[in-house]
């Protein structure tokens, strides 16, 4: 979760990319060769698109450039992460109509922007992503971008139409920002399949929906509402949202209190924490915890406190990470029903209409295992379709992966087994391989931990 971040756009966009990348993009747009078809690339609904020839999709060739945010990045992979290079294409920039004003990024102070990839080399597949926290549409351009367009996929990414820690005051009534999150995912899958026509010839084979923390609910309920639209789905520690919970308004309480020496460590492990995560509490403290309680609780139940009605109810960063302290007594169960009415607007039910593979450390601070991925699971079994379910779980894994980089010696990375996960996936999908069966993947005490996962490796879980 961060605060907004941009870069600015130069809005030649056009010119600017035959400066990146060598020859002008109607020098390059062969029927059959670099960046072929640019031209005729039109994204159905956008208010407005920049369309650009370059010479490396990846975060390799765009750091540094208008066309990613390394910024807004920032702490989802550990620094030593390989990334693939090397994938020429077209990159769309745009945004689709919309009334708030959170995302200034290229400039546009304007929300429901995109972006869409579209490598030469294409293999027939489109992998979708929502934004994870309160980031943009640049968000996972190391963590997912870069690997699928090197696999030949295309991607599309949106900020969900909304961004940064004000985004509870978009819409009208509560739940109405995080429902709009859904209908941008929903709008720019349907979007960018079309695009992929115009550039190809033919609407992809397979489209795929993935994300990361909120890109994880997003992918939940993606394939829960609108399995027509994809294939199937990589939820990599989704949020959970039930309208009698547990959520993060029940979880997210007992540590608030606990930063404010109101509760006791055996409050955190009665929530949901997991034993053996404590070291990581004082980050979590200070850069997780009050600020997300206040986002949701801004969102789902704005008249609770008047004296902290959001997040930027101060004026200094350390304000608007520091707890409320009447969020320390926050009771979901006993607030008003209005309130459970508009977390039921975009709760989960588990009922997924494609396979899915979900992804959990068994050390996230953030959204705890136990009332997060292992409630999900049990509920897609509840519901019929657990035969559509893998649920992994990542020994040493943690909310956010550049949090390896300060303990190695007792996290993994969980990148690698979100991609050794994608391959699974499409091997379900694609070739009717089934993924090995639930299970804890182990940290492995050697070798490559920041780079390789066999999700083999590990105890299968319990029937």
């Amino acid at each position: 979760m961060r605060l907004p971040r941009g870069v600015p756009f130069l809005t030649t966009a056009v010119l600017t990319a035959a400066a990146l990348a060598g020859p002008a993009p109607a020098a390059a747009a062969a029927e059959d060769g670099h960046c072929a078809r640019l031209e005729r690339v039109r994204v159905p609904g956008a208010e407005l698109q920049r369309t650009a020839c370059l010479g490396d999709l990846t975060t390799t060739g765009l750091a540094g450039t208008p066309y990613t945010d390394m910024a807004d990045q920032a702490g989802l992979t550990a620094a030593a992460t390989r990334t693939p290079s090397g994938v020429p294409g077209i990159q769309i920039d745009g945004y689709f109509p919309d009334s708030s004003r959170f995302n200034s990024t290229h400039g546009w102070r304007h929300d429901a922007q995109f972006v869409i990839r579209l490598p030469d080399h294409w293999n027939g597949g489109l992998v979708v992503t929502g934004a994870p926290g309160t980031r943009k549409q640049y968000a996972t351009d190391k963590a997912i971008s870069d690997r699928v367009l090197a696999q030949g996929y295309a991607y599309a990414a949106t900020d969900k139409g909304n961004s940064g820690a004000d985004f509870y005051r978009d819409g009208s009534r509560p739940g109405d920002a995080v429902a709009e999150w859904n209908t941008r995912t929903t709008e720019l899958t349907r979007a960018a399949r079309r695009a992929v026509a115009q550039r190809y010839g033919h609407a992809p084979r397979r489209t795929y929906v993935a994300g990361i923390s909120n890109g994880g609910y997003l992918t939940r309920w993606q394939l829960e509402n609108h399995p027509e639209l994809y294939d199937g789905g990589v939820d990599w520690e989704g949020a959970l949202w039930t309208a009698d919970g547990p959520n993060l308004l029940t979880s997210l309480p007992p540590a608030v209190a606990r930063t404010l020496g109101a509760a006791r460590d055996e409050d955190l492990y009665a929530a949901g924490f997991a034993r053996g995560s404590e070291f990581l509490w004082p980050y979590h403290e200070k850069a997780y915890w009050g600020l997300t309680q206040k986002i949701y609780r801004a969102e789902f139940d704005p008249s609770y406190d008047p004296a902290c009605p959001g997040p930027t109810a101060g004026s200094s960063l350390e304000q608007i990470l520091a707890p409320c302290p009447a969020d320390a007594a926050y009771a979901y169960a006993a607030r008003p029903a209005s309130v459970h009415r508009a977390v039921a607007r975009v709760a989960l039910t588990g009922r997924i209409g494609r396979p899915l593979i979900t992804l959990h450390g068994d050390l996230d601070a953030l959204l705890p295992k136990s009332a997060d991925s292992d409630v999900y699971s049990r509920m897609v079994d509840a519901s019929g379709r657990g035969a559509l379910h893998r649920y992994y779980t990542v020994e040493g894994g943690t909310h956010v992966d550049g949090l390896y980089d300060t303990y190695p010696e007792r996290l993994r990375p969980i990148l690698p087994c979100f991609r050794s996960a994608f391959d699974a996936l499409t091997g379900w999908v694609e070739r009717g391989t089934p993924p090995p069966a639930d299970r804890t993947v182990s940290r492995p005490a050697d070798g490559d931990v920041v780079d390789s996962c066999t999700l083999t490796d590990g105890v299968p879980a319990r029937g």
